[in-house]
């Protein structure tokens, strides 16, 4: 399949089904080529193509973890766009927090994840994935773990459940390693 033939797929209905997504993600999946395809279209300039591709691309990259590292430098640039749709940003923390981030960009995806975190109106899912980025991550930087802490001691009483829930698993991670 070609580039112009998977973007005509992707956007060929006003909806794109769950169906689709994973049918488009598990074929991405097969193959360094078609996983290629897939990320052209996640990274094209058509706002539309990009959301649809965000969920493919997440999908598809825990099907075959391994093709998606050549793309880390993309899709941390796109977790920093600030004219990024809030797809693209989930959808790129959601891989992120699942993969081994080379160290080349732990600094920029520790900034971007705090300020994600400490935005207010930045999504649940969004702030979610970046707390466990930032936990992840503070393996190495164990001096950011402190920081991590209080900003979820302080955004506790007025974040969601899911918010809550993220944020009582990485305390108890906090306070393990305290010990």
């Amino acid at each position: 399949m070609s580039y112009k033939a998977l973007a005509a797929s992707i956007l060929a209905n006003s909806v794109f089904s769950k169906e689709a997504s994973r049918a488009v993600a598990t074929k991405a999946a097969s193959s360094a080529q078609q996983f290629a395809l897939l990320m052209q279209c996640f990274l094209s300039e058509d706002s539309r193509l990009i959301q649809r591709s965000a969920w493919c691309v997440s999908q598809a990259a825990r099907l075959a973890p391994d093709l998606i590292k050549p793309y880390i430098p993309q899709l941390v640039q796109q977790l920093q766009r600030p004219d990024a749709s809030g797809t693209v940003i989930r959808n790129c923390a959601r891989i992120l927090e699942e993969t081994e981030i080379p160290e080349a960009f732990h600094g920029p995806v520790m900034n971007t994840c705090f300020q994600l975190v400490t935005t207010p109106g930045t999504a649940v899912a969004i702030k979610a994935f970046s707390l466990t980025i930032l936990y992840n991550l503070s393996s190495g930087y164990p001096d950011i773990l402190p920081e991590l802490q209080l900003i979820i001691e302080e955004q506790w009483e007025t974040e969601t459940a899911a918010f809550r829930s993220r944020g009582k698993k990485i305390l108890a991670g906090i306070q393990k390693q305290k010990r």
